[in-house]
């Protein structure tokens, strides 16, 4: 009897061992190096918007209320986000001769304090507004950029610089934004080998070997191109060709800008292409060109959500605005969106 009362008890205590063995083996092989876990992906947003301007009935409100003025209402929005780009459509310079054409822009230097206050990293100066003082005022825009760190793409001192992307490391993967001009007032405009000048996409090439030097380069790349007509709501069809070359390159969004409206939202292999974002701090003078918008592309993993905050310039400030405005603008860009659905929340997804 206690014999078998001690052949129980240690079968007993062999199985209890048996089970633990198998737990701590089961936890080993799980955090073996051959097979270990991967960390938790963290989602990456770059918000983007239009036209910035810091000159004429815009530049008098920065200098009677301050280079905090002009994003005073959407600066606490673009701060949220881990990258924010947008479109500089001027000189920033005290030097230079204007150039022969219809409309010339030069702002004060001391301007893009509120820019960098505002929470922006990088600006496009790939349009047709940049070198309207001149190498010399392009040069000092430039200059100026650094000074107060914010960086840039779309012009340099040659082709190469020009083309050179805008990159930045968020939460271990490389943003890369290339800044391209589609209009450019002439052709002396365009950097060349040792000349300098902005990025133009007037030809595929050079342009394409740089979008996918880009790609290569890069986690995710934006490409922020000047392109279409001004006043216009509907994109030129060479712009819908070039934006799906760029997509078919490996770009992840394509945001166009000189339309100076809200133009639709377009998807291509499931990639974004806004054609155009509209005035954002402008002189704008109509209801149309005073639309708005920002537009915040989060980046997890292998898709790309959007979520839209529309705004209204007024006084040269963009504003954010009651649920009416809001849903009227909403409204207008699912009409010209036949492949994007904008909800009224704002979140865009494909039809």
């Amino acid at each position: 009897m206690n014999k078998n009362r001690l052949y129980l008890a240690s079968s007993i205590v062999v199985i209890l061992l048996l089970v633990i063995f198998i737990k701590e083996g089961s936890a080993a092989s799980s955090e073996s190096p051959g097979k270990s876990v991967s960390p938790k992906y963290k989602p990456i947003t770059v918000t983007v918007t239009g036209d910035i301007l810091l000159d004429k009935s815009v530049g008098e409100k920065i200098k009677k209320y301050g280079v905090d003025y002009p994003f005073k209402s959407v600066g606490p929005f673009l701060k949220k986000s881990d990258l924010t780009a947008g479109n500089l459509e001027t000189s920033v310079t005290v030097r230079g001769t204007a150039q022969s054409k219809q409309f010339t822009f030069r702002s004060k230097p001391g301007t893009l304090k509120g820019v960098y206050n505002a929470g922006f990293d990088m600006v496009s100066l790939a349009n047709n507004h940049t070198l309207d003082y001149g190498q010399i005022g392009l040069t000092d825009t430039m200059t100026n950029l650094k000074k107060y760190k914010i960086g840039y793409s779309g012009a340099g001192k040659n082709e190469k610089e020009a083309f050179q992307v805008y990159q930045k490391v968020i939460k271990g993967k490389k943003i890369a934004i290339l800044g391209i001009s589609r209009v450019l007032p002439e052709t002396s405009w365009i950097a060349g080998a040792s000349k300098p000048g902005l990025a133009s996409g007037y030809s595929t090439e050079p342009m394409m070997k740089y979008v996918k030097k880009a790609v290569k380069s890069s986690d995710y790349t934006i490409v922020m191109i000047h392109w279409n007509k001004e006043s216009t709501d509907y994109p030129e069809p060479y712009a819908r060709e070039m934006a799906k070359k760029f997509i078919d390159a490996g770009v992840d969004a394509v945001v166009g800008s000189h339309s100076h409206t809200l133009m639709g939202i377009d998807y291509y292999k499931n990639a974004p292409i806004f054609y155009s974002m509209g005035n954002f701090v402008f002189t704008s003078s109509s209801d149309k060109s005073s639309e708005t918008m920002m537009a915040t592309l989060t980046f997890d993993q292998n898709k790309v959500g959007i979520k839209l905050i529309p705004a209204k310039i007024i006084n040269g400030q963009p504003k954010l605005m009651n649920d009416a405005y809001n849903q009227k603008v909403i409204k207008k860009l699912n009409r010209l969106s036949p492949r994007a659905k904008i909800s009224k929340s704002g979140k865009v997804s494909k039809r």
